[in-house]
């Protein structure tokens, strides 16, 4: 039965995608800017039948509703289209950022998650003592300085400042990494380069520093939150009247439960950390989506946007469905 249930929510993702492609395929070509004139705007005089020739090979000569056809029935198929300023397959350029991108995602969330469960809960355990007045403070400071900001900082203290860590880029040229699955931190393990692995390590935290701040101050807080409630219960009170040690009650009996909220934060978050780490990418020159896409977007390159906007709907489409897969193996109650 759960079997089919994860399968009907897999089906109803298609719809979603559908109606995705639609509105960023409209939204594309509302926006002022034709991506013909932006490319041959900087190379001087160009003739009419130039630009025509141009617009004839993007198909933009064709009226609207049938680019939208030819771009529904293309990416049915799997089909993406080719980028016009990159004159690469679309899928392929995606399939070669995406690595770094996912990288820096699961570095911002290892950091978030390392820092947020053990102040939710110390804070819980703690309420109103000086440590949970200056965490839950420095929790309401990590969600109100936007990440790029926080980045510049880190740069300025730790790049600039103490000349520790660097500030560009994945990895040194000279590790000498030999790619196989295009994620460093794994290949450098694979490939037994230690000089590879210290690197990428050295590289990837400040930016993840810098996307996991907020994502850590909002697991803090409605972790710590959801204990307080919890707290209160009776069987928790049972569980104290019966002798169980503190640590055994709060871990065992009141943090799973406190769990069920704090994993729909969670799996938004990695949404977030995958979908909007654009800024932290062009501030720290990361390699990933995010740079990608934004250089897009100026260019006004509709192929490659609208494939990596569909990537990004779908991130966040598959992180509700582990989300609610994770609610029936926390509560085996939990039905979807």
């Amino acid at each position: 039965m759960r079997a089919v249930k994860i399968l009907e929510r897999i089906l109803a993702t298609i719809p979603i995608m559908f109606g995705v492609a639609i509105i960023v395929f409209l939204f594309m070509r509302l926006t002022p800017g034709d991506p013909v004139d932006i490319m041959l705007g900087e190379s001087g005089y160009v003739s009419e039948g130039e630009i025509e020739h141009l617009r004839k090979e993007f198909r933009l000569d064709e009226p609207i509703w049938k680019q939208l056809l030819i771009f529904l029935a293309n990416a049915f198929r799997g089909d993406l289209g080719n980028s016009y300023t990159q004159h690469a397959p679309v899928s392929s350029l995606i399939a070669e950022r995406l690595p770094a991108t996912i990288e820096l995602a699961l570095g911002a969330l290892i950091f978030g998650l390392a820092l947020a469960i053990p102040v939710g809960i110390i804070s819980a355990v703690k309420q109103n003592s000086a440590i949970d007045r200056v965490s839950m403070a420095g929790a309401f400071l990590g969600i109100s300085m936007p990440a790029f900001w926080l980045g510049i900082v880190l740069i300025i203290i730790f790049s600039v400042v103490a000349r520790t860590l660097p500030i560009l880029g994945r990895i040194e040229y000279k590790a000498g990494l030999k790619e196989i699955t295009g994620f460093y931190l794994l290949d450098s393990i694979i490939t037994g380069n230690k000089a590879a692995f210290v690197s990428t390590i050295r590289h990837l935290i400040l930016p993840s520093l810098s996307l996991g701040a907020a994502m850590a101050a909002i697991v803090a807080r409605v972790l710590r939150s959801s204990l307080l409630e919890i707290f209160r219960q009776d069987y928790i009170t049972l569980a104290r009247s019966k002798g169980q040690i503190e640590f055994i009650v709060v871990m065992k009996h009141a943090v799973r439960n406190a769990l069920i909220p704090t994993v729909t934060v969670v799996g938004l978050q990695v949404g977030v950390l995958l979908g909007g780490n654009m800024i932290v990418e062009t501030v720290f020159g990361w390699p990933g989506l995010g740079r990608l896409v934004v250089a897009a977007i100026y260019a006004r390159d509709f192929p490659l946007v609208q494939g990596v906007v569909m990537v990004y709907a779908l991130t966040f489409v598959m992180a509700n469905l582990s989300v609610d897969i994770l609610y029936t193996c926390l509560n085996p109650k939990i039905t979807f």
